[in-house]
């Protein structure tokens, strides 16, 4: 079973480039499954992006865990040789990497400790979609969202940066065997194109 993660920041293009996927021939073979927030029913049950303590941040990371462990049953039971997730456990490392950065919580190193408890889908290839600020702002702005930027904290600055160095700069090895840096113009036929060639790959 190959396991490929889409990841990247809020409005980078994940669930677009998933919702294209599911419409090819490569869909009808694979396990997808969205993004955790997309398994919670009522929106109030989302955890705060922007967590106030160290506990909440903990908590938060306990109750995605949960529906972690719900995919790892699904897609073992799916039995589907290749497995496309919409954000992985790596998500959550990378954002507690940021709030360690910020706010000083020094939770990373717990999650990673807990994590080895824990089931969960370890990617062999995770797709980082690398967009810039600027074109996730406008792409929010286009999606009919008004609210300043300060007021989302997926998009401050420092938690962009902080993210997006768990990634791209390695300064925690994310847990995906593998990582893709994919620039902010690819398509979401890009995206499957790459997905295809992962499979194709993995196969030899």
């Amino acid at each position: 079973m190959l396991i490929v993660a889409l990841e990247g920041p809020s409005y980078a293009g994940k669930s677009t480039a998933i919702r294209h996927l599911r419409g090819t021939s490569l869909g009808d073979r694979a396990f997808v499954s969205d993004c955790y927030v997309h398994h919670i029913d009522h929106r109030d049950d989302v955890p705060p992006s922007r967590t106030g303590s160290a506990a909440a941040q903990l908590a938060a990371f306990e109750k995605f865990m949960g529906i972690e462990a719900n995919r790892v049953t699904k897609a073992t039971e799916a039995g589907m040789p290749l497995v496309v997730l919409d954000r992985s456990v790596d998500t959550l490392l990378a954002h507690a990497h940021a709030v360690d950065a910020l706010f000083g919580y020094g939770v990373h190193r717990q999650l990673r400790h807990r994590l080895q408890a824990l089931p969960f889908l370890r990617p062999d290839h995770t797709l980082y979609l690398d967009v810039p600020a600027e074109v996730l702002h406008l792409r929010r702005k286009a999606a009919g969202h008004a609210a300043a930027e300060s007021d989302y904290f997926l998009h401050e600055p420092g938690f962009l940066n902080h993210a997006r160095d768990y990634f791209v700069r390695t300064v925690r090895r994310p847990v995906a065997r593998e990582l893709t840096v994919l620039p902010a113009h690819t398509s979401p036929e890009d995206v499957v194109q790459a997905v295809e060639s992962l499979v194709s790959y993995w196969a030899r």
